[in-house]
């Protein structure tokens, strides 16, 4: 899970983010500051994977706050000022977005700062993964994975081949444990390889025979993924 804070110098701009991040299950927003110096203290002591960050603030930049951390984090800019895009992409943003920004904007942005976290930690040698079930610890390659299949705090991995492996354990917990950007959530309760996807037709995923949804909520972050491949 990716840990977060927010700098803006407007508190209702630091409510919605709050309010965005409880909606999801990939980022911790840890705390909020409308001051940059707090801010910056904090960065200090506490080393985290995102900051959203305002652009246009009284006492300085989000720009030259950026500039100034003595650690790599990535960021996401949040401004009302578009034409503050061109350096923040110069700076290596990891996204850029105008306010007032929809939930299914931000959602976005931090499913592509997931994705890059994973991506960063990651072991690149690691093909596999052992899971717990049937009191055996199971190893199944990832590209036998044909999708995850998610049922309260069970998971129901379905497999090329292969019998069907049923684990207690969430898709938020086996999510932090597969390849990014291969594995993407698309709905509340399914987990899809993009190498396994046959078609896409009308919101519904088709790997082999079968059909899977994409929900709302999932549906910017996967078409935004499928148009880069």
């Amino acid at each position: 899970m990716l840990k977060a804070i927010a700098l803006d110098d407007e508190p209702l701009a630091l409510e919605v983010l709050q309010s965005f991040c409880n909606q999801m299950e990939e980022i911790s927003l840890e705390k909020t500051f409308t001051k940059s110096e707090d801010a910056f203290k904090y960065l200090k002591k506490y080393p985290l994977d995102l900051l959203f960050l305002d652009i246009n603030m009284p006492s300085i930049s989000g720009i030259d706050f950026y500039k100034k951390l003595p650690h790599k984090t990535m960021v996401i800019f949040t401004t009302a000022y578009s034409e503050y895009a061109v350096e923040g992409f110069n700076l290596s943003a990891t996204d850029y977005i105008l306010k007032p920004f929809t939930f299914s904007r931000f959602q976005q942005a931090v499913e592509k700062a997931h994705s890059q976290w994973k991506l960063q930690n990651q072991n690149p040698e690691q093909l596999y993964l052992f899971i717990r079930a049937d009191y055996s610890l199971i190893k199944i390659l990832f590209s036998d994975i044909l999708f995850i299949e998610g049922l309260d705090d069970y998971l129901k991995i379905h497999i090329r081949n292969q019998k069907t492996v049923v684990a207690r354990m969430t898709l938020k917990v086996i999510l932090e444990k597969l390849p990014s950007p291969e594995f993407v959530r698309v709905h509340r309760s399914f987990i899809v390889p993009i190498s396994k996807i046959d078609k896409v037709r009308n919101k519904i995923i088709y790997i082999n025979d079968e059909e899977i949804p994409v929900s709302a909520s999932y549906e910017a972050a996967f078409f935004a993924m499928l148009n880069k491949e």
